[in-house]
């Protein structure tokens, strides 16, 4: 089925697949393109109404499984990726590990029901660029996407608590701490990090432009010689520089 609805003066395609149960959507305007996949088929086309109903967001496309993965990825090249830590045969976390490998700068935002230390904490090792809980509301689901889309991490403030304790329980003990080398100021940024703060809100709490924030982020990205925000986060945390 191919219907072609009006949003402003731009046509939106959008091609509906019920044998597979997949959904595609093509769009001109200049978005935060989200790929979503979601195993709940009613959740899903929420979702997927709901991000394409959105100023700013553009759905590309909504798989129920993790079925060839990468291929999907590639074809639809979104910004960021929405992902249910529950998914049937390839489970969300291991997807996270397949497309942190082959494309180690996607950003990927979790989903989960489980308000539990474990799932989380997987995830979030597995390479999750950050998570939030289903029962969110729709408006705190497009600030998360957004979040990340940003730079920022995402995360449902009581599940944070939690992970970051657990982060802290398997940190080695503080032997000798090495030095990187950051500024004062590179230091309160990965603090802010550590609070799930995005870049905006950082500029902000800082205040200092966005661009700035962007600059010390690249300067913090080499100095502790690592690849993701959330491997930042990780290292901050276990080797307690915050």
């Amino acid at each position: 089925m191919k219907t072609s609805p009006q949003v402003g003066n731009k046509k939106k395609h959008v091609y509906i697949d019920f044998c597979s149960k997949n959904i595609k959507i093509y769009m001109d305007e200049k978005s935060i393109k989200v790929l979503l996949f979601e195993d709940n088929k009613h959740y899903r086309e929420s979702l997927f109404y709901i991000i394409n109903g959105s100023p700013g967001f553009e759905c590309v496309a909504a798989f129920p499984d993790c079925t060839d993965l990468i291929f999907r990825i590639r074809q639809n090249k979104p910004d960021v990726i929405l992902m249910d830590i529950e998914m049937p045969g390839i489970t969300g976390i291991e997807a996270v590990q397949k497309i942190k490998n082959e494309f180690p700068e996607q950003q990927v935002l979790m989903q989960t029901v489980f308000d539990d230390d474990d799932h989380v904490f997987d995830a979030i090792c597995a390479g999750a660029s950050g998570y939030i809980l289903k029962t969110t509301s729709p408006s705190e689901i497009l600030d998360a996407i957004k979040d990340v889309h940003n730079g920022g991490k995402a995360k449902s403030s009581g599940v944070a608590r939690r992970v970051l304790k657990r982060f802290q329980k398997i940190s080695p003990k503080k032997e000798e701490q090495k030095d990187y080398q950051l500024t004062p100021r590179e230091k309160e940024i990965l603090a802010l990090l550590v609070e799930g703060k995005s870049y905006k809100m950082i500029a902000a709490d800082l205040g200092i432009g966005f661009e700035t924030v962007r600059t010390h982020m690249k300067n913090i990205y080499g100095k502790l010689h690592v690849q993701s925000l959330t491997e930042m986060v990780a290292k901050a945390v276990r080797e307690r520089m915050v």
